[in-house]
């Protein structure tokens, strides 16, 4: 298979079942979007494997990872035209497991008193940009869908991402000792 094939010099490109769209169209944007938190997830999988030994990476990378996979059949869903799917990549159990680590993350975690900024550890501060990039893929989801068919499992699941992204930065930051960056705030 070819690296490049030269047929998007012409700003087009081909969803899956081979349908051209303009690379601007806003169902390229969402999945684009969706693979960019992908990567910020990779970074920090990255930095997570490199870092120091802890005990307790292990589960962390390997949810990060499956997040990774159920990110790839989401943005698969989404290059999808709508008249040629058979079948959603997302079930409510894949909005159950991320709601199962956060639950059972959030348990090891000290309580929230301040607002966190992104930082801290490496692998937490591109957590916690994965999560503002999840934010923006969720938002342009919801633009799709008032144009076109969305399933509602695939937006509750990138809802349900970025707050197991938040928690997963948080138990990095925790399990490394790194202080996490907080701001007060005074409504």
């Amino acid at each position: 298979m070819r690296i490049y094939t030269r047929s998007g010099d012409d700003g087009e490109t081909s969803l899956i079942f081979g349908r051209r769209v303009g690379k601007d169209d806003l169902r390229v944007d969402v999945y684009g979007t969706v693979d960019e938190a992908n990567s910020a997830i990779g970074a920090a999988v990255a930095y997570l494997r490199a870092a120091e030994p802890c005990s307790g990476w292990r589960d962390l990378i390997g949810a990060l990872e499956r997040v990774q996979r159920e990110l790839f059949d989401l943005g698969r869903e989404l290059a999808t035209p709508e008249d040629r799917k058979d079948r959603s990549f997302v079930t409510a159990e894949h909005v159950q497991g991320l709601e199962k680590d956060i639950d059972q993350w959030d348990e090891e975690l000290p309580p929230l008193t301040r607002f966190i900024l992104p930082g801290g550890h490496p692998a937490a501060a591109f957590l916690h940009f994965a999560r503002t990039v999840a934010r923006r893929a969720e938002r342009l989801a919801v633009a799709l869908g008032r144009r076109e068919p969305v399933d509602r499992r695939l937006l509750q699941y990138l809802n349900r991402l970025s707050d197991f992204l938040f928690v997963a930065a948080r138990l990095v930051n925790h399990r490394s000792g790194a202080a996490e960056p907080t701001v007060d705030f005074q409504p």
